[in-house]
């Protein structure tokens, strides 16, 4: 670990039932005019327009860009920025989703910093001007990217998923309301569920955890972990979609302040040339990683597998990460995560890729955080691995 570590959050973060209500207020102190980035879901559900009434009432204008329909592009980011400055906006609002999030963060650094999203990958370009001021509401229990200065947007012109971390991405405020995740189909909290454990996860068995992240990455498992499942089943259950959105928060500030490892630097290159949802190529990952990395990482997963199974505490640490790994397994399998096969990605174009998507992985950085660091021809075969995957359909230790 290192001898000093940084932690850092939005200004505020309003979360819990009805936590939406406060938008009116801090836009107000913001702003008078907001850009509302979402899709076509939200204003089918109707959130946009209580959100535009609720900025109303308090003085708020807004205009709404609704044209996030897949993972956030750069495309995207150029036509929300210039309806922007267009309509003379002075406030972004997010509201959905983790690629309305990450589009709306891309957009408040740019429009005081000028260039394009890009140039700030790798700290290429710094943030030195102030970004205008971001509210993000999410309305999946999932990404945590209301609450981390992290954004990944996909380079149309190379298919890379360009994974962008500066303070400056951080939002302003985030407002984490778990009635806004009622409306997830099964399909999305799943897949939303199994991403916010993943950040939980690499967050804990990250090298550059420390114990701010430990604390929250502990407790955000605790509550997904308990509580996915019912989510799942029961989507009407607020007890259950309020853990889980508090634990895709508390997972978002771990993983923002430590770091994601090689499931993270593995999806998006899924992402990018296939269009996998960031959420399902995460969970389509996330046993095989854990298998790879185990022997680096035995006493954290064990700790993992203690969370699963509590009565494991008389086992040895061996053997419990060995329930971590077979805990993980079951319950994607429990949640109809598919392989990289079973999503519907052709051999073919896969084997025509998959060096490449070794490459851009290794690029990201992600996986020189992990416990055990890949080599190249070790991503290769894990990703041949993930192709073929089979999920265990009963836990054995």
């Amino acid at each position: 670990m290192q001898n000093f570590a940084v932690f850092r959050t939005p200004k505020s973060i309003f979360y819990g039932r009805s936590s939406f209500k406060n938008i009116g207020k801090e836009a107000a102190s913001r702003g008078k005019k907001a850009l509302i980035v979402s899709d076509k879901i939200m204003e089918d559900l109707g959130y946009i327009e209580n959100c535009r009434n609720l900025l109303r009432n308090t003085g708020v204008n807004s205009v709404v860009y609704l044209g996030v329909n897949s993972e956030p592009t750069d495309v995207y980011v150029a036509e929300a920025l210039a309806l922007f400055k267009q309509e003379n906006c002075d406030l972004v609002i997010s509201l959905g989703g983790g690629s309305c999030i990450d589009t709306a963060k891309s957009i408040a650094v740019v429009a005081t910093n000028g260039g394009y999203v890009g140039d700030y990958m790798g700290e290429k370009k710094m943030a030195e001007n102030p970004p205008i001021p971001h509210i993000s509401i999410p309305t999946t229990a999932g990404t945590g990217s209301e609450a981390t200065d992290a954004t990944v947007i996909t380079n149309t012109t190379n298919d890379v998923k360009m994974m962008i971390k500066q303070p400056a991405f951080m939002p302003e405020v985030a407002i984490v309301d778990p009635l806004l995740t009622v409306s997830s189909p099964k399909s999305v909290t799943s897949a939303t569920g199994v991403d916010a454990l993943s950040h939980a996860i690499e967050a804990y068995l990250s090298r550059k955890a420390h114990p701010m992240t430990d604390t929250l990455a502990l407790s955000a498992m605790k509550l997904i972990v308990a509580n996915l499942l019912t989510a799942y089943h029961d989507g009407e259950n607020i007890d259950a979609r309020e853990a889980m959105s508090l634990g895709s928060l508390q997972a978002g500030m771990a993983f923002s302040n430590a770091s994601v490892c090689l499931v993270h630097g593995m999806s998006r290159p899924i992402g990018a040339l296939f269009h996998v949802p960031h959420g399902i190529s995460n969970a389509m990952l996330l046993p095989a990683v854990l298998e790879f990395s185990k022997e680096a990482c035995i006493d954290r997963l064990a700790d993992i597998g203690r969370i699963f199974d509590p009565e494991s505490r008389t086992l040895t640490n061996e053997k419990t990460a060995e329930i971590a790994v077979c805990s993980v397994k079951e319950l994607c399998r429990k949640l109809s995560i598919p392989n990289l096969k079973g999503w519907g990605i052709v051999q073919e174009e896969f084997e025509r890729v998959v060096e490449k998507m070794a490459v851009d992985a290794i690029a990201s950085g992600s996986p020189g955080n992990n416990p055990r660091i890949p080599t190249h021809s070790e991503l290769v075969e894990l990703y041949h691995t993930c192709y073929h995957y089979q999920f265990l359909k009963e836990t054995k230790v």
